[in-house]
């Protein structure tokens, strides 16, 4: 794992001091090792930060240079790479070191884009060709790792985190409000925008070309996860498929010369991996655990389970109300307006976890490979109520509007909204399930000045077009297809990436691995999702034998914050006096009133803990890199 960053320009020269700088502010990803390229024209420059996991000698020093030619520097592990590297020896190519980064730069040499194939694993990358003048950049299937950019026909600057960008300064720091808006939606910014103008992410699976000769810079998508190709194999066979994918993908990402770990929830996706480390490992597995004192969020006596039947080196962490005195902190980590609460908690997990080991694996993508979400219920009852008749339709209205004066919940008013709807699309109903605020409430919340600066703008869309692109006629697989291609790379895959090397932790995710997410597309959606109630039906039934059922079948938990309390309680004052302060109030993005509305029905018992949480984070993402 390591930080990458580079510059091009076309009509002047760089400076290894502009590299350095950028490499600086991404120092903690890789903090073992630092190194910069300047080309001999003096036209492209590379800079990267090294946390040594594989091959810890000098030889994995990068930027890499390979046959007088191609210099890299990347991110990420290849956990197939002796097996390609093997093939290459046969055909001629020679190595110099036992790392990775040198097996991708044959394979490009032999294949070009087409060494993307040839990938397993979590990468973001780039090459630079001295001899055809041109810069390769890609990124993994999934997202596992980030790669932004900033392009403005004249210079051309790359890093893993953005903050690197702003060092720069032929780039201008400018909030995109449209963003902004996007963000209030989903509680990240979709992909490519970044909530900067002009800096974008290169999305999944994508790989860029930028051109020095012709100065012109190209994006490409060169995969695509397939769910319209089924397999019809019975329980049993699928259940032996499963196991056997998920151990072999367990398997390949135990190789390190480092100390390796696990984050165990005491759910069911980290419990799983736990279990198959164990099977697989001759030493006990290191797990570590984050709880709350509030016991409704608090998973650690199920985690204990997990550790104590499996006998791992456990250590534990408790977080508490004043640790949000670190959002600023965790603000300026994650760049990007993100409201996912859970990042905190991860933060601190993955604090904990560094100073026991360098590597951990994780349960990440459990969730969407095994419709593991508690709306993907919700989003297959909709399949149902498109049968209901209009009469039927005007004895749900009146049933929501009794259900939400008696729970008063923002995820039952959402249900409630598309239950009473005359049929709107899959994909909008969908967005407006999951967002924290929907349209409607969006054009409440903002004044009329900025309304005017955003113009007509839909974020649904966004999601809709991810439906689309599943070109499958499944609803279930496109809804799938949707989350993957979305919520996993732009907001759980940033909070692990972010926070995990904030400490220079490389986390590792199982379920993920390309081969067996290409398997479990290739299932029917209904042993995913058995019934209305059967999340995970096929992979709870294929690791019985491993876990208990207490640990299979208990309630999902996930893994946020218990802010809901701490925002009526602890925190109320701190919440009512960011968010109504005069400097928030005065950037004229949202109503006073609606606020203030807003923070007083939640103490009287409305939840909006997601909605507070997103202004809240916001308006310190303005204060610390606009202010």
């Amino acid at each position: 794992m390591c930080g990458i960053a580079g510059k091009i320009i076309f009509d002047g020269i760089i400076s290894e001091q502009e590299i350095i700088a950028m490499s600086n502010k991404i120092a903690h990803r890789g903090p073992d090792d630092s190194g910069a390229y300047i080309s001999p024209d003096r036209k492209v420059g590379l800079g990267h930060q090294r946390l040594s996991i594989i091959d810890l000698s000098s030889k994995g020093h990068q930027p890499m240079p390979y046959l007088n030619r191609y210099w890299i520097v990347f991110n990420g592990e290849i956990y197939n790479f002796q097996t390609e590297k093997k093939e290459l020896i046969k055909e001629g190519y020679k190595f110099s070191s036992e790392t990775d980064t040198e097996v991708i730069l044959a394979l490009y040499d032999r294949y070009k884009e087409g060494c993307l194939s040839h990938l397993r694993g979590m990468f973001s990358f780039a090459i630079y060709d001295e001899k055809e003048q041109m810069l390769f950049c890609a990124r993994d299937r999934i997202g596992k790792k980030p790669f932004k950019y900033f392009f403005n026909g004249r210079v051309f600057i790359f890093a893993s985190e953005l903050k690197a960008i702003l060092t720069q300064p032929q780039y201008k720091k400018e909030a995109d409000y449209n963003d902004i808006s996007d963000y209030l939606t989903y509680q990240y910014v979709p992909s490519p925008k970044t909530g900067f103008k002009n800096i974008y992410k290169l999305e999944p699976a994508h790989y860029l070309t930028v051109d020095l000769k012709r100065k012109k810079v190209a994006k490409e998508r060169y995969y695509r996860l397939d769910f319209s190709k089924k397999l019809d194999l019975s329980e049993n066979e699928w259940i032996k498929r499963i196991k056997e994918g998920l151990e072999e993908a367990v398997k390949i990402r135990l190789i390190s010369d480092v100390p390796l770990g696990a984050f165990l929830s005491g759910g069911v996706d980290s419990s799983i991996i736990v279990a198959v480390m164990s099977k697989l490992m001759s030493s006990p597995v290191r797990t570590f655990s984050i709880g709350f004192e509030e016991q409704d969020f608090d998973e650690l006596k199920y985690a204990r389970v997990i550790a104590k039947l499996f006998k791992t080196d456990h250590t534990e962490f408790i977080v508490k109300p004043d640790t949000v005195e670190i959002l600023p902190k965790l603000v300026r980590q994650y760049e990007e307006p993100y409201a996912d609460s859970s990042a905190l908690p991860t933060y601190y997990l993955s604090e904990l976890t560094r100073k026991h080991v360098t590597v951990a694996l994780n349960g990440d993508g459990g969730d969407e490979n095994f419709a593991g979400y508690g709306r993907y219920s919700i989003y297959k009852i909709l399949n149902i109520v498109d049968k209901i008749s209009l009469l039927n339709r005007s004895i749900v209205s009146p049933a929501c509007r009794l259900f939400r004066r008696i729970f008063k919940t923002h995820f039952l008013n959402s249900v409630c909204s598309i239950l009473s709807s005359a049929e709107p699309p899959y994909a909008e109903r969908y967005a407006g399930l999951v967002s924290y605020f929907n349209n409607d409430s969006k054009m409440a919340l903002f004044t009329g000045d900025f309304k005017e600066i955003l113009g007509p703008v839909d974020s649904y869309e966004i999601l809709e077009k991810k439906f689309l692109e599943a070109a499958v006629g499944n609803k279930m697989d496109r809804l799938f297809y949707a989350d993957i291609a979305s919520y996993l790379p732009d907001d759980l895959l940033v909070k692990v990436d972010i926070a995990t090397m904030a400490f220079s932790l490389e986390g590792r995710s199982p379920f993920l691995d390309n081969k067996f997410m290409k398997l479990t597309a290739q299932m029917p959606d209904t042993l995913k999702l058995k019934g209305f109630y059967g999340n995970k039906y096929i992979l709870k039934k294929a690791f019985s034998d491993l876990i208990p059922k207490d640990i299979l079948y208990r309630p999902k938990m996930g893994f946020g914050l218990p802010i809901r309390e701490w925002f009526r309680k602890e925190l109320k004052d701190f919440v009512s006096d960011t968010i109504l302060s005069r400097k928030a109030v005065g950037r004229n993005i949202f109503n006073k009133s609606y606020l203030e509305r807003l923070l007083n029905e939640h103490k009287m018992g409305i939840n909006h803990d997601y909605q507070i949480w997103a202004l809240l984070t916001l308006e310190f993402w303005f204060r610390e890199f606009f202010d």
